[in-house]
């Protein structure tokens, strides 16, 4: 059985085209960002999650790989004043290629633990956010934030307590282990990401952005709450759904 998990086979090699082929049309097209509230969630991830789940660490790796390396070629032929931090494979590639191998381990683990303590899990990941939200909110009260966070803020804390009473209505059984594993390879994706940003290039990052570089950690973090959330809400949605789907056409 680990053997075979990890062995190439003809339909494993045919999940990884077709997932590869998904997440670069994604990145081409406006299909792969979808508004949430007053953001843009990318989807391009989401391929990978469903080919670690679907067929192993090594699969969901190498659809990684096919999403980073075509963040490479996006940062190299379309360069914006931040691509420069894509054109390093660390950036780029490494975090998307480990979304499939956490996805699937943490997937495994959760399949070991049963429904009750992955719906726990589960709640204990979205009240921490919660918390976070609801301090970054009472902070912009108080007037020290821009009313534009304190918007986002309140329509983050409204999306997450919508995903959490969604998913305890919908997500039973190997459901919510697919929604724990989904956020593990959300999060690997963008704090891999915007941490390898960070202690690589945080000033010049920031400068690129036309923000002062003393608050490079700030702003970094920043865009990891901003977009991070809105990310894993979607991811969950869709990752759920598409897994249902296969699993009713396999039966």
């Amino acid at each position: 059985m680990i053997k075979e998990k990890n062995t190439l086979t003809i339909r494993k090699m045919t999940t990884v085209g077709v997932l590869g082929g998904i997440s670069i049309v994604l990145g081409m097209t406006p299909l792969g960002f979808i508004p949430v509230g007053p953001t843009r969630a990318t989807i391009m991830h989401i391929p990978v999650i469903i080919g670690a789940i679907m067929e192993g660490p090594l699969v969901g790796g190498l659809v990684g790989l096919i999403f980073g390396l075509f963040s490479i070629f996006q940062a190299a032929t379309n360069p914006t004043p931040i691509s420069f931090v894509f054109l390093d494979p660390v950036v780029s590639v490494l975090p998307r290629v480990l979304i499939g191998i956490v996805t699937h381990y943490v997937y495994r683990s959760l399949n070991r633990l049963g429904a009750n303590k992955s719906a726990l899990t589960l709640n204990i990941v979205l009240g921490a956010i919660l918390i976070y939200l609801v301090y970054g909110s009472y902070k912009g009260f108080k007037g020290t934030q821009n009313i534009w966070s304190l918007i986002i803020n309140i329509i983050l804390i409204g999306l997450t307590i919508g995903i959490g009473l969604y998913s305890q209505k919908k997500y039973k059984g190997k459901t919510m282990h697919i929604a724990i594993a989904t956020v593990a390879g959300t999060l690997t994706n963008t704090l891999g990401v915007l941490s390898s940003i960070y202690f690589l290039y945080g000033e010049k990052f920031v400068i690129k952005l036309g923000q002062d570089p003393d608050l490079a950690r700030k702003i970094v973090f920043g865009i990891g709450i901003t977009n991070g959330i809105p990310e894993m809400i979607v991811a969950i949605v869709v990752v759920v759904n598409v897994m249902a789907a296969i699993k009713s056409i396999e039966k």
